[in-house]
């Protein structure tokens, strides 16, 4: 099969492991000319160092080039990009082309799902989304990792799991494609909140607690907001979130134990600037969906005080105990 990855970060290097191993035609895409250049001249990247990329492997900046040609398109720029790339491939995408979404994030300005900004400018049924508990790291390793598929089409789901599955990498298909994105986003915030929780030294018990308080809410966001309950036991669900909110390899997590720490400002504004963490991104998003659409949502409200406000990390001890 031959497929295109738009956006050349380590999760769609990872992604494109797997379309490689599984003997599919696959190009990459970045907009960016620097950094094509320099993937396609040392076939490794900074983002992912460890892993050789294949000299089968091609790369370019002409996104029509990418696309042309090829049965399944997968997205895997950051949420914030999401919008630029579905207005250009908008104009290029042909009707019998599948799309398959690994980004995962709500855009700040509009509180969209990365599907529904797709939807914005491509009118298909042919679309897919994947997520569940995987750094790119443990993908190019090759070790058994399970994620949620969700899509809207038998034809679409078929496409993506012989792109994708084999004897290490399996897909359990879903239709709530709202439910996986609901999971694949908010993880990230609430990854936040369980590294602040570690940055203070409290142990297993307490990271416990707040895992299973924050899969509480999650489920009920994911009922208001008209997705599936049942999807918060999927490895969208519960398995990102256990994967994410333990896991110092998670960025968003990393970025909480500093401020769990109390680390000086200054250290943590370096952080933010040579980090991307979807959380942060995503917090700004969720807080005010759940402000235009009426949602109770306590620990994302807390989550955004400590980030953004600066109110104190020990806030979260009281919040889990006094919490409904």
């Amino acid at each position: 099969m031959k497929v295109a990855i738009l956006g050349t970060g380590a999760y769609g290097i990872a992604l494109a492991s797997v379309l490689h191993n599984n003997q599919n035609e696959v190009i990459m895409w970045s907009k960016f000319s620097t950094e094509i250049e320099e993937l396609d001249k040392k076939r490794t990247s900074s983002k992912l160092p460890s892993y050789t990329i294949p000299v089968e492997i091609s790369f370019t900046t002409n996104m029509k080039d990418a696309i042309e040609g090829k049965e399944l398109i997968v997205i895997a720029v950051p949420a914030a990009f999401v919008d630029d790339v579905a207005k250009e491939l908008n104009s290029i995408l042909k009707p019998n082309q599948h799309l398959c979404i690994a980004s995962k994030g709500i855009e700040n300005d509009t509180c969209l799902f990365v599907d529904d900004v797709i939807r914005k400018y491509i009118d298909t049924k042919n679309l897919a989304v994947i997520s569940g508990p995987s750094f790119a790291i443990d993908i190019v390793r090759k070790i058994p990792i399970g994620l949620s598929l969700g899509a809207q089409n038998s034809k679409t789901s078929s496409i993506v799991m012989q792109a994708f599955q084999n004897d290490y990498f399996k897909l359990r298909v879903t239709e709530d494609i709202k439910g996986i994105e609901i999971c694949g986003s908010i993880k990230n915030v609430i990854a936040i909140a369980a590294g602040i929780l570690d940055g203070m030294q409290l142990p297993e018990s307490t990271k416990a607690m707040f895992i299973t308080e924050s899969l509480h809410d999650i489920k009920e966001l994911i009922y208001k907001l008209g997705g599936d309950k049942k999807t918060i036991l999927s490895f969208a669900g519960f398995g990102d979130l256990l994967l994410t909110c333990t896991s110092s390899k998670s960025r968003n997590f990393s970025f909480g134990q500093l401020l769990g720490k109390k680390i000086p400002k200054d250290e943590i504004e370096d952080y933010k600037c040579s980090t991307t963490i979807e959380g942060l991104y995503t917090l700004k998003s969720i807080y005010q969906l759940t402000k235009d659409q009426n949602v109770d949502m306590p620990i994302i409200d807390l989550i955004y005080d400590i980030v953004e406000k600066g109110k104190e990390p020990e806030e979260l001890k009281r919040f889990l105990i006094e919490k409904a």
